[in-house]
């Protein structure tokens, strides 16, 4: 497993942690929602990615068909 993705999944937290306060503080608490969405799908899409490619790893290590 790469440390770089941590750090690329932290750093998305982190930005979209400071824009969604910006956004509280300017009362727009119904854009914050959408951008801690748009922050989730854009993590789940890298771990959905990681395990992908661990099942692929599985599959080249045990030679499963199929």
């Amino acid at each position: 497993m790469n440390i770089g993705i941590l750090f690329k999944i932290a750093a998305v937290g982190l930005i979209v942690t400071v824009i969604c306060q910006i956004l509280k503080k300017s009362d727009r608490d119904d854009i914050a929602t959408v951008v801690s969405l748009v922050g989730l799908v854009i993590v789940l899409t890298v771990v959905v990615q990681m395990i992908g490619d661990l099942f692929e790893e599985i599959n080249g290590i045990f030679q499963i068909y199929g």
